[in-house]
């Protein structure tokens, strides 16, 4: 029988569950692949009566343009430096948060601690910076309750260092309970005869979540270590622009910040805009691959699978 009627016969089959996926892949296809087309604005001297198409080539120049501008050079620094803090200061956080969770003993306090550190997933960082502007503003509650204790003022979003600690601190505190789920679910699936066969051994706690927890969740610690890597040049546009201020735009402009400012604050150049946020993707894509490689060669496990062994 020949191959095409093999496959059509088998796709014909499965046609409810293609028909299921259908939404999701015109999903992808209409915001993800389509808009691609626009990634030739960044080789051409975009001019909107012209046309992408009919546009000028001017080849590399923005690239070339990306190296030799002082903003966009320091943009690129504070982004690698923002993301190597988040994966030293954030990453590990849901993971504990897990862990901790999961030996608690009572269910109830269980379920009252994990709804307080899911919930301000739910809220925007819009509502969040307001929330921060209020509380830690020089003339907000905790520099109000720090001077009432005869403790001089701290300038938390004024203090380029203060600022930089606050990061980090925020985005745990909004991000990493809802984390911290996915590591329960695969904590959830450990067999249970593993912890009681290590208690009838005398192993302590600590020893039974050292030797059992955390090399049973191995693969999912793995593969989101991997995504957080690949996803190291985002540097959290969203929460950055929301708490940025002009007194802490030396330490807080990212790539993502940049590219905004100068295509909506300034006189736009879609073409250098594009180049920026296609070197962007280039280097994640990268460090996606540098990270999945890393960890087939160290620990056998990867995004794609596990390493073969011969």
């Amino acid at each position: 029988m020949d191959k095409k009627k093999i496959i059509f016969r088998q796709i014909w089959r499965s046609r409810f569950t293609y028909l299921f996926i259908l939404p999701g892949i015109i999903y992808f296809l209409l915001f993800y692949y389509s808009p691609m087309y626009g990634l030739l604005m960044a080789f051409k001297n975009y001019n909107a009566r012209l046309g992408i198409l009919n546009s000028e080539w001017v080849g590399l120049t923005y690239f070339q343009r990306l190296f030799i501008t002082p903003l966009a050079v320091k943009s690129i620094f504070n982004t690698l430096k923002i993301s190597v803090c988040r994966l030293i200061l954030e990453f590990p956080v849901p993971i504990i948060i897990a862990i901790l969770l999961n030996e608690m003993r009572g269910k109830r306090l269980n379920r009252i601690y994990q709804t307080a550190f899911t919930l301000p997933h739910f809220l925007s960082w819009v509502i969040v910076s307001t929330i921060l502007k209020n509380f830690f503003a020089n003339s907000g509650a905790v520099n109000y309750l720090l001077q009432s204790a005869g403790i001089e003022k701290i300038n938390f979003l004024s203090s380029p260092n203060v600022f930089f600690g606050m990061i980090f601190l925020t985005a745990n505190w909004k991000e990493a309970g809802w984390s911290a789920i996915i590591y329960l679910a695969a904590i959830s699936g450990i067999n249970p005869e593993l912890y009681e066969a290590a208690i009838v051994d005398g192993a302590s706690r600590f020893r039974r979540i050292w030797h059992i927890t955390l090399p049973s969740i191995k693969s999912v610690i793995t593969i989101l270590f991997i995504l957080a890597i690949g996803n190291a040049m985002n540097g959290g546009f969203d929460q950055i622009f929301n708490m940025r201020n002009p007194v802490v735009t030396d330490i807080s402009n990212i790539i993502d910040t940049y590219v905004y400012d100068i295509t909506f604050l300034a006189v736009p150049n879609y073409g250098f805009s594009t180049a920026v946020g296609m070197f962007k993707s280039i280097i994640n894509s990268i460090l996606l691959l540098c990270a999945n490689f890393i960890a087939l060669k160290v620990i056998g496990q990867g995004l794609f699978g596990v390493r073969r062994v011969k």
